[in-house]
């Protein structure tokens, strides 16, 4: 793999907690980073001049993670301003959660067009794109093993993550590239708190016996090792969850 100094990153989902993060944390490594978003063009407008003001290598670029055409516009974009791309981290995804009853099938299928699709979209991609020696590093949950109620539909699509994931890190055989899942547990982000009373909050952190949440920071840690030094681990999915069960 290049060095550390020569590579660079897309990060999908980079205007979000863990996302942005990733983008802090992978430019103190001096891998130069596409900070993709979404929806909020503002914040990952910021999160690219912070990096740059602080020396670092940044641009911004927006896309739907579930449109094959505007994501390779992204990848395009990568390589005519960095000359390609060494690693490619997926954090995109939503996470609406009500019981299976109780879920509508618009909800249903929003959530597996973002999470599923997209991730199958920026996959393919990277499979197509990121030079030999990268890796392509995709966002999971702890809740796959966990079976909290309430998230079915996304641990459904999470777990349709993990599949291509494994799937795909056998398929790239002969290339050197590694291609991982990080599977968070409850971390504090944003969209964590989101309709959570200071109770329930409390009690989910108390569920491992480090007794508190994951931070964005935690999982940006993961992200960094894996894109970096983490050569021999490839085709796994990595529990990020304080020790949850």
């Amino acid at each position: 793999m290049a060095d550390i100094e020569d590579r660079v990153a897309i990060v999908t989902g980079a205007s979000g907690g863990i996302g942005a993060a990733v983008v802090r944390r992978l430019t103190q490594d001096g891998v130069a980073v596409v900070v993709h978003y979404g929806g909020n063009a503002e914040r990952a407008r910021a999160l690219a001049d912070e990096v740059t003001d602080a020396g670092g290598r940044a641009i911004v670029a927006g896309a739907d993670v579930a449109d094959e055409e505007e994501m390779a516009a992204v990848f395009d974009a990568a390589a005519h301003a960095f000359g390609g791309v060494d690693v490619v981290v997926h954090t995109a995804g939503i996470m609406p959660l009500s019981p299976v009853a109780q879920t509508d099938l618009e909800t249903f299928d929003r959530v597996m067009h973002t999470n599923v699709r997209g991730t199958f979209v920026t996959d393919r991609l990277a499979a197509q794109r990121v030079r030999d020696g990268g890796a392509i590093i995709n966002l999971s949950t702890s809740v796959t093993r966990l079976q909290l109620p309430g998230y079915g539909a996304y641990a459904a699509s999470k777990g349709a993550v993990e599949a291509m994931t494994l799937i795909l890190a056998r398929e790239l055989r002969g290339r050197d590239i590694t291609v991982n899942a990080i599977a968070p547990g409850p971390t504090a982000t944003p969209l964590f708190f989101e309709g959570k009373s200071p109770e329930l909050v409390q009690q989910i952190a108390s569920g491992n016996p480090m007794q508190r949440l994951g931070t964005p920071e935690d999982i940006a840690e993961t992200v960094a090792f894996l894109a970096g030094p983490g050569r021999w681990i490839n085709g796994q999915v990595l529990y990020a969850n304080g020790g949850a069960a």
